[in-house]
């Protein structure tokens, strides 16, 4: 019988790489999206669409009910839905953390639990750890998220973690590029431009995972045992911080650059002055306060051995691999 799969958030960057794959292994794929999302990536004749409210608890009963009577439930769900920029820190909270908690309160409400959940968290939930020693951040780490965003996601995980018997899996991604991602998007288009900017003067490790392994991790997290547990997901691999610009660099033909490290002080202020800007525009921006703590972190080592062993995560693209793809696919589609 063909599996049933649901991807919320799926007209995203990610979400819409989840759906891609699950049309791939030949299941009935459900894209879970707002009213008013773009279905610009999600154009197949094979996907069937679930409009959800998840900031509207009353309207996702309605809507979950609705497709309950007429269509049953889903073997599997891929929550990728959620924010990584508000205007205000609240509305991450209510985002990441409650529209999650009301899903699963609806989806149980309703009887339609699935086999099982996966979470798409943010190795963020960690925050600044070991900036010492550069060690990897692992699960025997106490999470200390210094981000509105990474204390949101946390909650999510908090609340995942009190349910009795439901059948969740928690990925924790580090930082995940590839083609349709508009953040690092911003840095490969600042370097085309010949300007290369860097946060700080202290060593920082970076850590970085494709899209389609981080889509991979999640399909295997549907079909092996292990449920109730958090994975970190990374391509296994450590770089410093001017690695990444340098392929980028190398993809778009080495143009002259500036190299310019700003100050942490300086970043702050101008990430200050960006995050007013941008409520006075009442548009989210990509530099804010949460942006520069981010790039503020000095330590994005992560522990992936447990995904490896228990999921069979294995990454298959490289970082030189994965930025020629992501810039070959901007040029194409001419962002760049």
């Amino acid at each position: 019988m063909e599996k049933k799969i649901l991807i919320t958030g799926a007209s995203g960057f990610i979400g819409s790489f989840m759906v891609e794959e699950g049309l791939r292994q030949g299941m009935q794929v459900w894209a879970g999206v707002r009213h008013s999302s773009s279905r610009k990536y999600l154009q197949d004749t094979r996907i069937r669409f679930a409009e959800l409210d998840f900031t509207d608890s009353d309207t996702l009963e309605k809507q979950l009910a609705e497709h309950r009577r007429e269509h049953g439930g889903w073997d599997y769900i891929i929550h990728c839905a959620g924010v990584t920029k508000c205007l205000h820190r609240g509305d991450f909270e209510i985002a990441n953390h409650w529209g999650t908690r009301h899903f699963i309160e609806t989806l149980q409400r309703q009887g339609i639990t699935p086999k099982r959940f996966v979470y798409l968290s943010s190795l963020s939930v960690f925050g600044p750890v070991h900036e010492k020693d550069y060690s990897d951040i692992c699960d025997k780490d106490v999470p200390s998220p210094n981000t509105a965003y990474g204390i949101s996601k946390l909650h999510a995980e908090e609340y995942l973690q009190s349910l009795p018997d439901f059948p969740y899996v928690i990925l924790r991604p580090t930082g995940v590029y590839g083609p349709r991602e508009h953040d690092y998007f911003l840095m490969m288009k600042s370097i085309n431009r010949h300007l290369d900017m860097a946060a700080g003067f202290k060593r920082q490790d970076l850590t970085f995972v494709y899209v389609t392994d981080l889509v991979q991790a999640a399909y295997a997290a549907l079909e092996k045992p292990t449920v109730r547990k958090s994975f970190f997901i990374s391509d296994g691999n450590v770089y410093d911080s001017r690695t990444f610009s340098d392929l980028i660099r190398k993809e778009l033909g080495s143009p002259w650059t500036i190299r310019f490290v700003c100050p942490l002080f300086l970043l702050r202020f101008i990430s200050l002055i960006a995050e007013n800007a941008a409520r006075l525009s009442k548009k989210p921006g990509t530099l804010n306060s949460d942006k520069y703590r981010i790039m503020k972190q000095r330590n994005w080592r992560c522990d992936i051995t447990p995904a490896t062993k228990e999921l069979g995560y294995s990454p298959r693209v490289t970082l030189e691999e994965g930025v020629k793809k992501t810039i070959a696919w901007y040029k194409k589609e001419g962002w760049l």
